[in-house]
């Protein structure tokens, strides 16, 4: 019996050293936790909860995506089996008029330039990468002055001017002018369009990253190959448009680089309807000076047959500048 009595004091002695320990151990797993540490016994579920904050990269670019009607036939299928999402965004052509602004020409640090009552047609497309604006210009304290016509061209490692579409490609048709270190600002302004913003920060995976600031969504991201050096930051409205972009560069050689354009406004613009959005309300800063501020009037989002082919000529005066950018 004094043995029996004995091995039962043992057992409860140990039965309670067992609970004490379990209970500190439970206790400094909850100090852990609330200094900002997961517990050893947490689980997947508890890990997703705790980052339940912050929004998810892929979810948050298809909002985007949705947002401007860029993905058609996704998710569908039964089982197993699902056709992928399908970036219906290929070539775009859009019309507006307002005001641009002239760079370098200001009364004061900070403030916009010789301001121009502005006619802006732009047609793009990102495969490959290419980009014509065309602008019919007037100034506007000089109403007498004869308006100034322009046709700006980029596509992938070429820039050039034309005096007409189409310049240089004919014998006979027009002049095309090489504008060698205007490539990768030309190419900029395609890729901060908000189809461009979506499409950048998918192009640059895991290294998209993604943030909240003052309730807002915001993307940030390299950009690749020819602008890299150039980071992005793209915010988020309510509603998943693009409504602020941001480019900045600690590179000095890429100080033109340092934009911020704001997108509001969005609207279905396309005088036949496709379910695509676009901004209707565009304004730009470069390097902190107003260079533009226009109204969109049309927009075809469907698919335009548009071409930028290179003049043979535009090609050799690249090939003679190899350190042009």
């Amino acid at each position: 019996m004094p043995m029996k009595k004995n091995m039962m004091k043992k057992l409860m002695i140990a039965v309670v050293a067992a609970v004490v320990l379990q209970t500190a151990g439970a206790q400094n797993e909850k100090a852990k936790a609330g200094a900002g540490a997961r517990p050893n016994n947490a689980t997947a579920a508890d890990a997703k909860a705790a980052a339940s904050d912050t929004p998810d990269v892929a979810k948050t670019l298809r909002a985007a995506a949705d947002a401007l009607g860029m993905v058609r036939w996704s998710d569908i299928g039964a089982g197993n089996v699902h056709l992928p999402a399908v970036d219906v965004i290929t070539t775009v052509e859009f019309w507006g008029s307002g005001t641009t602004y002239a760079l370098g020409q200001t009364d004061k640090p900070g403030g916009p330039g010789q301001a121009f009552k502005t006619e802006y047609h732009v047609a793009l497309a990102y495969n490959p990468p290419a980009m014509r604006v065309e602008m019919t210009r007037a100034p506007i304290q000089d109403g007498g002055a004869a308006p100034q016509h322009s046709i700006q061209v980029v596509r992938e490692k070429y820039a050039w001017n034309e005096s007409e579409v189409g310049a240089g490609l004919l014998p006979g048709k027009g002049t095309a002018t090489p504008a060698v270190t205007a490539v990768n600002e030309r190419l900029l302004q395609l890729w901060i369009l908000p189809y461009g913003v979506v499409k950048a920060a998918l192009a640059a995976g895991d290294k998209t990253k993604i943030s909240v600031e003052n309730g807002t969504t915001v993307l940030t991201f390299p950009l690749m190959a020819q602008l890299g050096g150039v980071t992005v930051k793209a915010t988020l409205d309510a509603k998943n448009f693009v409504s602020k972009v941001e480019t900045r560069t600690d590179n000095p050689a890429l100080r033109d680089m340092i934009t911020e354009t704001e997108y509001s406004d969005y609207a279905d613009h396309g005088e036949i309807l496709t379910d695509v959005k676009s901004p209707g309300h565009i304004v730009e800063k470069r390097d902190g000076h107003l260079v533009l501020d226009i109204q969109m009037k049309m927009v075809d989002a469907n698919n335009p047959y548009l071409v930028f082919p290179v003049p043979d000529a535009i090609k050799k005066a690249a090939a003679q500048e190899p350190t042009a950018r």
